[in-house]
């Protein structure tokens, strides 16, 4: 570049308007400019008491406001929990479902929390309107990003409506067996027979299959007995028999009907021409008994034609020859009891087998291989 080029570009000053540009700027510094005397005189006029009371008045409030929201907070825990706590004891008496029971709880235990907290962010002086707004978008954000912990939710609600199973059943999901401990909003707790807590979140319990051993009342027990080549059937399945007819567990051949859930007692009613006689409060309370007789006969009528339709269990003890096998013949036996007897009547009759099946002429086999050598 130049240097005529260059001093094109720089900006021309006229020299006569130096003096008034100096003026200007003199005057600029003169008025930024604090002298101590104006200094002393500013903070003399300075109105300190006005600060200070509004300073004193500020902090009183907030901590007026503090002291009302610690004390709203503490009294709305003690009311939540003392209703959560007769709540859970109103539905203990009442014989409420523990699965609802434990469900309801939660959820009404979160819900007034939540209202609690919204009231004393108010008595704080935090404008809730735009707390809330704030809220309910970072609620959109963590729901698209939690939609599992959603559907999880859903899937609770679907087992309390629908009943796949309730508390205290014995449950089987995927690769875990347990009794159903508690069902809460997101989860389902079973217990272990080892005593081991495991926790399955609804989603999955909602949406895949469950095997439910405790929806019915009768189990069927089956073992595999293996006898050795040569002992007499017909010796082992009389002791077999004669076991399972010594045990009081097992269920017997006739008591089908005996062991049937059928509950459509009533109590003696009224004649019509008697009700029609009574007040009319009265005869509005027998006329809803009366109806509701005839609609629990109408269901015990279509629970018989149900009943009829389906196959029916046949509770005689069953023994017979299964299956040939290299070194032993096996012998399957099937009896019926009780759910809650299973794992016993199981695990005593194998024992049972055991100790007679010996005494009585009938060997247990051994591996055996024939080998001939030329």
């Amino acid at each position: 570049m130049s240097l005529s080029s260059l001093m094109l570009q720089v900006p021309m000053v006229n020299p006569d308007s130096l003096p008034k540009h100096a003026e200007k700027l003199k005057a600029l510094t003169d008025s930024i400019a604090v002298s101590p005397e104006k200094l002393q005189e500013n903070l003399q006029n300075f109105e300190w008491n006005s600060v200070i009371s509004k300073l004193v008045d500020t902090g009183v409030s907030l901590a007026l406001h503090l002291l009302a929201a610690i004390l709203v907070f503490l009294a709305g825990r003690f009311i939540i929990i003392k209703i959560h706590n007769l709540l859970r004891t109103l539905m203990l008496s009442r014989n409420v479902d523990r699965s609802l029971t434990t469900f309801l709880l939660s959820l009404f235990k979160i819900t007034f929390f939540f209202i609690l907290t919204i009231i004393v962010i108010s008595i704080v002086g935090i404008e809730t309107s735009s707390f809330i707004a704030i809220f309910a978008s970072a609620g959109i954000a963590i729901g698209m990003a939690f939609s599992g912990t959603l559907q999880n939710f859903a899937g609770g609600v679907l087992i309390l409506l629908l009943k796949p199973y309730k508390v205290g059943d014995y449950i089987e999901y995927d690769k875990y067996k347990g009794f159903v401990k508690e069902i809460q909003i997101f989860h389902t707790i079973i217990t272990t027979y080892n005593n081991e807590s495991i926790i399955i979140p609804n989603g999955g319990l909602s949406t895949g299959t469950i095997n439910n051993y405790s929806r019915e009342k009768f189990r069927r027990v089956e073992w595999r007995v293996s006898v050795a080549y040569g002992s007499d059937v017909d010796v082992a399945r009389k002791v077999i028999l004669d076991l399972l007819e010594a045990d009081d567990r097992i269920l017997k051949p006739g008591s089908e009907d005996a062991n049937s859930n059928n509950d459509s007692s009533h109590d003696d009613l009224p004649s019509d021409s008697e009700i029609n006689k009574m007040p009319w409060y009265k005869r509005l309370f027998y006329k809803h008994k009366k109806h509701r007789e005839k609609l629990d006969e109408w269901r015990e009528e279509k629970r018989q034609e149900l009943d009829a339709k389906l196959p029916k269990v046949n509770f005689t003890p069953y023994v017979s020859l299964e299956n040939l096998d290299e070194s032993s013949i096996v012998l399957v036996v099937r009896a019926w009891c009780i759910f809650g007897d299973y794992w016993a009547v199981l695990y005593d009759i194998n024992e049972a087998v055991y100790k007679q099946l010996p005494a009585n002429g009938v060997q247990f086999p051994f591996p055996q291989l024939d080998v001939h050598l030329k």
